[in-house]
């Protein structure tokens, strides 16, 4: 079968820390690692179990931190070591992906991959099967790479954007044709998403991609010498007992670089595909609580041990202690550890502001 076929590979990325969504994510256990949306998976499991209908499970690979390799093991026993790919250092997007390409490559040489981020929330499993499978079929023999547009619903000002050359008419799905990418913008004031919405040119970057290796390297030789250069040293390492000692004397000196700057807005052939799925980056609590079930009074509740009274439209995420909430509208209560924030949903862009001061106050214990 198509999913199951032996150049498709896979590439998670999993070293983030999720500040945004502290007390219940800290830098010692991030989102990514979290049953946040109370399924029974973690966002890390869900995203391997998506891939392993796509990909077989010894073509997916893992990238993340040294301080994370032994909860990436413990929650995916399905992943030799090999599979899990351990920056010794957070260097951003590009040299992440160059060295799981250039790895991949020594495998290889007709790898045809998706890279994902581990921590997003995906309302459609079948639609999003359908839209990777498409891609890898379309990227299997080009020399283009490929990103997944979301198809924008509001004038978010949180996510980049993605213009095409043409319009996305009123049924963009009807079609769900691969698209050439005009320019990649960064986030958007809140006017010009506005003109963005209306324009009916622009995609939401969901930082998905699709390529093949060839065509990824190949990119990297002629965008980002300097990575490359890098990463070319590892052929003679790259799956063996020497390749953990080459990445850690190598990436102290990797240039940190998201993907997006270093190779996807200077690459002359880069497509989208519009998104047959319902997506959210969950980068905030207020977009988890847009992706969660709610009650009939809008509340979000995600902890066995709750009770409201007259509260309204609130998200509320605790562990196994009790917790009573009366009189509340609109506020993210979350409680992890002997740790609890309450703060109102408007509020949440300073999140990352109160862990800073609580960082300053109270040292790192609690971060």
């Amino acid at each position: 079968m198509a999913q199951l076929d032996d150049n498709y590979y896979c590439v998670i990325m999993a070293g983030g820390i999720g500040s945004r969504f502290w007390p219940k994510s800290r830098t010692s256990y991030p989102k990514q690692f979290l049953d946040i949306l109370g399924v029974g998976r973690s966002l890390l499991q869900q995203t391997f179990d998506r891939f392993a209908k796509i990909c077989k499970p010894e073509n997916i690979f893992v990238v993340t931190g040294e301080a994370y390799e032994k909860i990436v093991s413990e929650q995916l026993p399905e992943l030799s070591n090999n599979n899990i790919l351990v920056e010794p250092l957070r260097r951003n997007t590009a040299p992440c992906i160059a060295y799981a390409s250039y790895k991949i490559m020594a495998i290889n040489p007709n790898a045809n991959i998706v890279v994902s981020p581990a921590d997003h929330y995906i309302g459609d499993e079948r639609g999003f099967e359908e839209t990777i499978i498409r891609g890898l079929q379309f990227t299997q023999f080009s020399d283009s790479l490929l990103t997944i547009g979301i198809i924008p619903t509001r004038p978010e000002t949180g996510y980049g954007y993605i213009q095409i050359d043409s319009k996305l008419g009123e049924n963009p799905l009807a079609v769900h044709e691969v698209t050439k990418v005009k320019l990649f913008t960064e986030k958007p004031d809140l006017e010009m998403a506005k003109a963005f919405l209306e324009s009916k040119e622009f995609f939401w970057n969901s930082g998905i991609f699709i390529w093949n290796v060839k065509t990824i390297v190949n990119a990297f030789r002629e965008l980002q010498p300097g990575i490359d250069e890098q990463f070319s040293q590892g052929w003679d390492f790259y799956n063996t007992d020497k390749e953990r000692e080459f990445i850690n004397s190598i990436y102290p000196e990797c240039q940190n670089i998201s993907i997006d700057y270093g190779i996807m807005e200077s690459h002359q052939s880069v497509y989208v595909i519009p998104a047959l799925f319902q997506w959210s980056d969950l980068g905030t609590w207020g977009s988890l609580y847009e992706n969660s079930k709610r009650d009939q009074a809008g509340n979000a509740v995600a902890g066995s041990k709750v009770i409201l009274n007259n509260t309204t439209g609130c998200i509320i995420n605790t562990d196994e202690r009790l917790v009573v909430v009366d009189g509340l509208k609109d506020y993210i209560i979350a409680q992890s550890d002997g740790l609890l924030l309450i703060v109102p949903k408007s509020n949440e862009q300073n999140i990352k502001n109160i862990v800073n001061a609580v960082k300053v106050q109270f040292g790192d214990n609690f971060v």
